[in-house]
């Protein structure tokens, strides 16, 4: 069976029209009926989160769950509290989708986001309406408690040495979401300096989109250069990553992001990096580099991280993983990306390495890399043509199709969480690359409109 109403990431959609407080009760009553007990919730800056989370807290309650609303956070932040004190978790956010939109993420007792077998039986539920409401003795109790977020902000403080920031500049952009509550003081209590843009909560996101991209981070970009700030950081709506410009302005590249911190990682211990088919060669290449493996998953944090803790369990070595659009999840830390962390981290790999962003980016193994988008509701029908059309090449279907032509890949997927169609080329040139973009992109679109 598939999954109906969830997508890659929870559910999304445009409020008011694919999202209504009417269904988030609903996943709410279906979730509080697979899981009793005590309900971290919790949701990011958007317009509507409000009367979604009130929504949200009625359907848990009425299960008879015991609510606790932990306020405004970023979506690594109730992980790794529910991973601490609750039951589970529901988190109320879009992510990196416009301010137009939002969502529900459904959190394990573990701190990961829900798995596709128990997605599946929570949406059989929902949609039988096999709820299981307690009587009107019974029914759960809400309390508050916006001061959890200070646990979370220590528990990145004290992973790395006391001040390990002193004397480094950084500016950040949190995007007028969570992160403004968490990503300035963590690197503040680490000794950084720290410089804001875009740091005042607002669900219109009048500064940029809540998707971090380069024309959004010039502003970014501007301070860093300026005020002479060693990084830039930015996070998208939710915080559960975080993408960088280096000390000239310049966007580092997330693939290139990751495999600046695997590499950092990788000098300190050997393992296995998770991470999904989607992800750039570069990451690879530094992994071989230094001695340790690449395991790919489908596309999609909740499958890395559960494919890090099976490895765990299988005796191995699972030190790092992550996905190429700043996703990052450091297992020592948690199973989840965590944008705050990585900015921690990038604070720590630059002090222990004494060198620029720009200098250390510069060593990496150079590759061409495009991403694109086609907005179509068809992307299973695509991709059922474009299986035909490559059945003679050499191809991976983990998630998507991913066509290899000696050292360049192209990948063709639809999104989980929007009606788009993704093409990410990596190639070992730019001739190469644009050669194999064309190709695909003119497939794709031929299919889409014949």
């Amino acid at each position: 069976m598939d999954k109906r109403l969830f997508g890659t990431n929870g559910v999304r959609g445009v409020v008011g029209k694919d999202l209504t407080p009417e269904l988030v009760i609903s996943i709410a009553e279906a979730f509080g009926t697979m899981r009793k007990g005590k309900i971290g919730v919790a949701r990011d800056t958007r317009t509507s989160g409000e009367s979604l989370i009130m929504a949200a807290k009625s359907g848990l309650l009425s299960m008879g769950c015991n609510v606790v609303d932990c306020g405004i956070l970023p979506t690594p932040a109730l992980q790794y509290l529910v991973k601490e004190h609750f039951d589970g978790g529901l988190m109320i956010t879009a992510s990196h989708n416009p301010p137009e939109y939002n969502g529900v993420k459904i959190i394990e007792p573990d701190g990961t986001e829900m798995g596709d077998e128990e997605t599946i039986k929570l949406e059989q539920i929902l949609f039988s309406r096999a709820f299981s409401p307690v009587s009107w003795d019974n029914v759960g109790v809400e309390t508050r408690s916006p001061e959890l977020i200070e646990e979370y902000i220590a528990t990145i403080v004290n992973y790395f040495p006391k001040k390990i920031g002193l004397g480094v500049t950084v500016v950040i952009d949190p995007g007028s979401g969570p992160a403004c509550l968490t990503t300035s003081r963590i690197l503040t209590e680490m000794g950084c300096k720290v410089l804001t843009v875009n740091g005042v909560m607002d669900g219109k996101f009048p500064g940029r989109m809540p998707e971090p991209s380069i024309e959004g981070l010039r502003s970014l970009a501007d301070l860093v250069v300026s005020s002479g700030a060693a990084f830039g950081v930015a996070h998208d709506g939710d915080a559960d990553r975080a993408v960088f410009v280096d000390e000239k302005g310049d966007f580092l590249e997330e693939n290139r992001e990751f495999a600046l911190i695997a590499r950092h990682i990788c000098q300190k211990s050997r393992g296995v990096i998770v991470t999904p088919v989607s992800t750039g060669q570069v990451v690879e290449l530094v992994a071989g580099m230094e001695k340790s493996e690449i395991i790919y998953t489908p596309v999609g944090s909740i499958y890395v991280a559960r494919a890090m803790r099976s490895l765990l369990k299988q005796g191995k070595n699972v030190i790092f993983g992550g996905e190429g659009n700043g996703g990052l999840i450091f297992p020592d830390h948690q199973f989840c990306r965590d944008g705050g962390m990585t900015a921690a981290m990038m604070v720590s790999l630059l002090v222990t390495n004494g060198k620029k962003m720009s200098e250390l980016a510069d060593q990496l193994p150079q590759r061409y890399i495009i991403k694109e988008k086609i907005r179509t509701p068809n992307g299973q029908n695509i991709l059922s043509s474009l299986r035909k059309i490559y059945s003679h090449e050499k191809v991976d279907n983990t998630d998507g199709l991913k066509i290899f032509k000696n050292k360049t890949w192209g990948l063709v997927r639809a999104s989980g969480t929007e009606p788009i169609v993704r093409i990410i080329v990596d190639a070992e040139n730019r001739k190469n690359g644009d050669s194999l973009y064309t190709e695909l992109d003119a497939y794709v679109r031929k299919i889409e409109k014949p």
